[in-house]
């Protein structure tokens, strides 16, 4: 045997083991993938559950939003409106007010500067008599 043929031997053996060895390797590495979609298909059993129920309380809680926007926007309507009423009321006091204080004021001066006047005169005849 010459050495070219010795060479191509040693060759073909180890081919032979390199074969053999990526074989175990591409073999474990199937496993591997078995394994690994096991685990996948585990996970999205468990995790689609999760997820329908996530969009369901989405959507609840959108729906709880809308209404509280409702809400609001009713509330500030009659905020608005108790404003106005509010601006209305006080605006009718002073008005009230205006008209009624200069009589008013008129009416206690009149009625006091009587009383005043009916005592002195009471004075008078009690001090002349």
């Amino acid at each position: 045997m010459t050495a070219g043929e010795l060479a191509v031997i040693i060759a073909a053996v180890l081919c032979c083991i390199g074969f053999a060895a990526l074989v175990v390797v591409l073999l474990r590495v199937l496993d591997t993938l078995r394994v690994l979609r096991a685990e996948v298909e585990r996970l999205h059993a468990e995790t689609a559950p999760l997820l329908r129920e996530l969009s369901s309380s989405t959507a609840e809680a959108r729906d709880a939003v809308e209404q509280a926007r409702h809400d609001l926007d009713r509330f500030d309507r009659v905020l608005g409106s108790a404003e106005a009423i509010s601006g209305a009321v006080s605006g009718g006091g002073r008005v009230a007010r205006a008209a009624l204080s200069a009589p008013v004021i008129k009416t206690v001066a009149l009625g006091t500067g009587t009383k005043r006047a009916v005592r002195r005169l009471r004075r008078k005849e009690r001090d002349s008599a």
